[in-house]
């Protein structure tokens, strides 16, 4: 052991915190992936650490402290969905705890010099469809497969974090691996840059220009005919650029609620826009929605995710734009 985790599991505190602390932010990736959920994850990160330290006596000291942590925040996720078993088998439209990840706290994990084992988040890990896709699995099928296919675990050290048989883990995970293949949008390859590609970028403004000017006909040129919108806090989609049609004429319409100014940001390495709207007779631009967009291959908007402007302070948003 470290001088540090020998204070940490000698009853120190204050050196636990700081010891655990350093993988709060990838322990709470690990529990969004789960989950699918930031709230949720964010309330099994705190679970995870009271454990921890409840329980310190139990850590041998063999074990690698984060692998250690791993398994109690993998743990406290079977928990959870244990409770919430009515999110099993939820199709994308119902599923209402789905929120984003801002890209701003994703960046926050990186290799460094004080943990040089730290991992960088690859867009394909953590993009909604993938955490979609992923919610389709039973919990522990779903924790086999991120910690192999996701973390890069070996066998061993995955039936150790599941525990149970690594022929029992191989297992769950080629079932997992199978129904992926199944739930995951079919060109899913085309989507695996790190971050937002330059022409997603320019995309992005287009669709932030419509929005501004109110330009039904320019939201209508840059989105795919098999456009889907979602908007999982509703149990609202939509399906088709037909079907979509109504939405883009009752925000850009003469008879739409305000004027519209959206702010660029990212989330989940998918390029975003925080949409704040101005009533007639007010003077500010007030907060009313995110919109996390997937790019095709072809350069057009397939599929368009829109959540509530609670989900603001996450990404470090203000409530108000003025005019």
């Amino acid at each position: 052991m470290s001088t540090l985790e020998e204070a940490a599991f000698a009853g120190d505190e204050t050196a636990f915190a700081d010891l655990a602390g350093r993988y709060r932010r990838e322990l709470h990736v690990h529990c969004y992936r789960m989950l699918a959920s930031f709230d949720d994850a964010e309330d099994a990160v705190q679970e995870t650490l009271l454990r921890a330290w409840r329980g310190r006596d139990g850590y041998d000291g063999r074990t690698y402290f984060r692998a250690w942590l791993y398994r109690i925040a993998t743990n406290v996720c079977l928990d959870e969905t244990r409770r919430h078993a009515r999110r099993q088998n939820a199709s994308p439209g119902e599923m209402v705890w789905l929120q984003p990840y801002p890209d701003r706290l994703l960046d926050e994990i990186a290799p460094s010099a004080d943990q040089p084992d730290a991992v960088a988040v690859d867009r394909e890990t953590i993009e909604l469809a993938f955490l979609v896709a992923l919610q389709a699995l039973p919990p522990r099928q779903r924790a086999a497969l991120i910690a192999r296919d996701v973390l890069g675990w070996p066998a061993t050290d995955t039936a150790t974090l599941l525990e149970t048989s690594v022929a029992a883990a191989n297992s769950a995970l080629q079932r997992a691996r199978a129904t992926m293949q199944q739930q995951l949008p079919a060109r899913r390859t085309d989507w695996t840059a790190p971050r937002p590609t330059a022409a997603e970028r320019e995309l992005l403004d287009r669709f932030i220009d419509a929005h501004e000017r109110c330009d039904a006909a320019a939201a209508v040129a840059i989105a795919a005919e098999d456009l889907r919108v979602s908007m999982p806090p509703d149990l609202l989609s939509f399906e088709g650029l037909e079907a979509c049609l109504p939405l883009f004429e009752r925000a850009f319409g003469p008879d739409r609620d305000g004027d519209w100014r959206l702010v660029p940001t990212l989330a989940n390495r998918q390029p975003a826009a925080a949409s704040y709207l101005r009533r007639p007779g007010d003077t500010e631009f007030r907060a009313f929605k995110l919109d996390v967009l997937r790019v095709t291959a072809d350069g057009l908007i397939g599929e368009i995710t829109t959540f509530g402007y609670s989900r603001f302070p996450a990404f470090g948003l203000p409530p108000l734009l003025s005019d």
